[in-house]
């Protein structure tokens, strides 16, 4: 298992820690090769079978179509234990992106090194970088919750954006993403999760 960083984290400016995963296909994708060429990226941690993350699923997508226009690659990423959550399987990955109208490499991290790398909590939890691969944003995608009649708008993830493009820092505070936790293998439940 990865070493948990003392400081959990990730700061404003913090680099985007590292990664090459595998997609269902078993495609690899890496932090590098996402970047390049992009004025930034949007890392999303989530799953299949949360109901956050289907309240937002669709919009979700929606909203990854319109940033890539403006140079903002997306990349989903599922950390979940599948031997628990079999719902969240990488052989179910596709269908759901597919089902979701997501247009951008959705990974699997079977380790959760990623997850922990990026000290994620939950699903959905949303990471914006600029081209450099600094922290631009870290947080909701809006304040919609499932079960409460509000269709999502991704508000504050459209904000930290619009801040990148425009190089203005996002304002602070950062509404962390509320959510399912992310189902941790057992021996590997970071401190911040408790």
């Amino acid at each position: 298992m990865a070493e948990v960083p003392s400081t959990f984290f990730l700061k404003p400016g913090s680099p985007a820690p590292d990664f090459s995963l595998p997609d269902p296909d078993g495609r690899s994708h890496s932090l590098a090769g996402l970047l390049e060429g992009k004025k930034g990226l949007l890392v999303a941690f989530v799953c299949n079978h949360c109901p956050f993350v289907i309240h937002l699923a669709e919009a979700f997508g929606s909203f990854a179509d319109r940033v890539a226009a403006d140079g903002i690659a997306t990349v989903a990423i599922n950390a979940n234990d599948t031997a628990r959550y079999p719902a969240d399987a990488p052989e179910k990955m596709a269908a759901f992106a597919r089902a979701s109208g997501w247009d951008f490499p959705y990974l699997y991290d079977e380790s959760q090194e990623v997850a922990l790398a990026y000290a994620a909590a939950c699903t959905p939890d949303f990471y914006l970088f600029d081209g450099a691969g600094r922290l631009a944003y870290a947080g909701q995608f809006d304040d919609s919750r499932p079960g409460k009649g509000e269709s999502p708008t991704g508000s504050d993830l459209a904000t930290a954006v619009g801040d990148l493009l425009s190089g203005k820092g996002t304002q602070e505070p950062w509404y962390p993403s509320s959510g399912c936790n992310i189902k941790w293998k057992p021996g590997n439940e970071p401190d911040y999760f408790a």
